[in-house]
């Protein structure tokens, strides 16, 4: 009787497994061939508040605007995120996510593991950002997602002009890409 049981146990969480293979992921491929990080990651620099200027729109996300991402570093060397927005056409309720992230490579601090969902990690990589920390731009291994953040709500137009340039020489199809309007709220 206990090794049917073992049996059926084994074949539901293979079958549950399998169908896990075949969900399909949020969003079409906007870049197949994602490149690693260009440079290491001072965290200390990267903590406090983006505002997101760009992303590939994500279910988890869809009509947000006034996006922004809080890290935090904590004293055990993991992160604490913060994701507020709130759905386009003036909505004045703000969503907020809060997360945590562990570092994936120490050797260049550049690939996160984040989970907003209790014990499920997803990828975050940190593909560039600027020598001041001023600009980021994220991705991770799919090509499916894609997030540019910067320091300021309201960046000039030449520092958006050369982020779309370099999401562009990362490989990420533009056709894909959201703006973010950012109003003056928080």
């Amino acid at each position: 009787m206990q090794n049917k049981i073992i049996v059926a146990a084994l074949t539901g969480t293979a079958l549950l497994l399998g169908a896990c293979a075949y969900v399909s992921r949020p969003g079409p491929v906007g870049n197949h061939a994602v490149p690693q990080p260009a440079r290491t990651v001072d965290l200390s620099k990267y903590m406090g508040r983006w505002y997101e200027q760009f992303r590939y729109e994500a279910s988890f996300e869809r009509d947000m605007d006034d996006v922004t991402a809080e890290y935090f570093l904590n004293d055990d060397g993991s992160v604490r995120v913060i994701n507020r927005g709130r759905k386009s056409g003036g909505s004045a309720e703000f969503r907020q996510a809060v997360g945590k992230a562990k570092i994936a490579d120490a050797t260049t601090n550049a690939k996160l593991k984040v989970s907003f969902f209790g014990p499920f990690y997803a990828n975050y990589w940190i593909l560039d950002h600027g020598d001041n920390y001023d600009w980021t731009i994220v991705g991770e291994p799919s090509g499916r997602y894609l997030w540019v953040l910067t320091r300021t709500a309201h960046p000039a137009a030449e520092v958006l002009g050369s982020l779309e340039a370099r999401v562009r020489a990362l490989g990420y199809d533009w056709s894909l890409v959201r703006v973010t309007k950012q109003s003056n709220l928080d």
